[in-house]
C-alpha cells in the first residue's frame, strides 16, 4: 500500500512539472498587458484583453491554419486510403520495396524537403498559396497514413472482403462500402495525426510563404514575438488559442486512436 501511494505521489509530481508550462501560458494570457516576469503565480486581476488582441491580430492566421490542416487531412486520406488498401490486399509487385521507400521518406529531414519544394514552387507559382502548403504538409501525412491504414486493413478478415466480391461488388464498391467503414479507427487515427503534423508545422510555413497573405498561426506567433515585445498576455493568448483545436481533437478521438494504432499489430 505504501509503495502504491509513493508511486502515485511521484506520478503527481511529474505530471505537475510537465503541465506547469501550460498553466503558466494560461495564467499569463489572463493577465493585463505587461511583462510575464511580473505575473503572479495565481491569476488575481483576470483580464481577457489579451484574447481580444490575439483574435484581432492573429485570427486570420488561425483560420489559415485550419484551412490548410483540413485540406491536408482530406488530401492525405484520399491518397493514402486506396494506396493502403492496394498494398494490403492486392499482389503488388515490389510491395516490400514500396513500403520500405515510404518508411525511408519519413526519415528525410524536413529542411531538405522544404528547400526542394521551394525551388519547385518558385517555378510552378505555388509560393504563398494554401494549395502549396497543403501539398507540402501532405508529404508528412500521406506516408504515415499509408503505414497506419495498411497495417489495419491487412488485419481485416479476408472472408469479409471475399463475401462482398461474391455478392457482386467490384473492387471500388468493396473498398468504399466494406473496407472503409471497417477501417474507421485507422482513418480517424491517420486523420488526427495528419492534422497535428500540419497544425504544428513551422518549417514549411517559414520556407514556402514570403508574405502575410498566407501565414499559418505557427509563423504568425513566431513573427508576433519581437525582441522588444510589450504585451505577453496577447502572445500567450495566441498560444492558448493555437492549442485548443489540437486539445479538443485529441480529447474526442483518443479512444479511436488507441484502437487504430493497436488493432493492426495482431492478426
Amino acid at each position: 500500500m505504501s509503495r502504491s501511494w509513493g508511486n502515485t505521489a511521484i506520478g503527481i509530481v511529474l505530471l505537475a512539472v510537465m503541465l506547469f508550462p501550460v498553466y503558466w501560458m494560461v495564467n499569463v494570457s489572463l493577465q493585463p498587458s505587461g511583462s510575464a516576469v511580473a505575473t503572479p503565480l495565481v491569476p488575481v486581476d483576470v483580464s481577457f484583453q489579451g484574447y481580444v488582441t490575439a483574435l484581432s491580430q492573429q485570427g486570420e492566421h488561425l483560420v489559415t491554419s485550419l484551412v490548410v490542416a483540413a485540406g491536408t487531412v482530406v488530401f492525405s486520406l484520399l491518397v493514402a486510403a486506396p494506396a493502403a488498401y492496394a498494398l494490403a490486399h492486392f499482389k503488388v509487385r515490389g510491395a516490400d520495396v514500396i513500403l520500405f521507400a515510404i518508411l525511408i521518406s519519413q526519415m528525410v529531414p524536413g529542411i531538405v524537403v522544404a528547400n526542394a519544394l521551394y525551388s519547385a514552387y518558385t517555378e510552378l507559382g505555388l509560393l504563398n498559396s494554401v494549395g502549396g502548403l497543403i501539398l507540402a504538409d501532405s508529404t508528412h501525412g500521406i506516408p504515415f497514413a499509408i503505414l497506419v491504414m495498411r497495417a489495419f486493413m491487412g488485419a481485416l478478415p479476408s472472408e469479409v472482403v471475399e463475401a462482398a466480391r461474391v455478392d457482386g461488388a467490384g473492387q471500388i464498391r468493396t473498398f468504399v462500402s466494406v473496407v472503409l467503414p471497417m477501417s474507421r479507427n485507422a482513418l480517424i487515427t491517420a486523420a488526427l495525426f495528419s492534422f497535428l503534423f500540419t497544425w504544428s508545422d513551422f518549417l514549411f510555413a517559414l520556407t514556402l510563404t514570403t508574405t502575410e497573405d498566407v501565414r499559418p498561426v505557427t509563423l504568425g506567433l513566431f513573427t508576433y514575438i519581437g525582441t522588444y515585445v510589450q504585451d505577453w498576455s496577447a502572445v500567450m493568448a495566441t498560444a492558448v488559442l493555437a492549442s485548443v483545436p489540437a486539445f479538443v481533437l485529441l480529447l474526442v478521438a483518443q479512444r479511436f486512436v488507441s484502437a487504430g494504432v493497436t488493432s493492426g499489430s495482431v492478426k
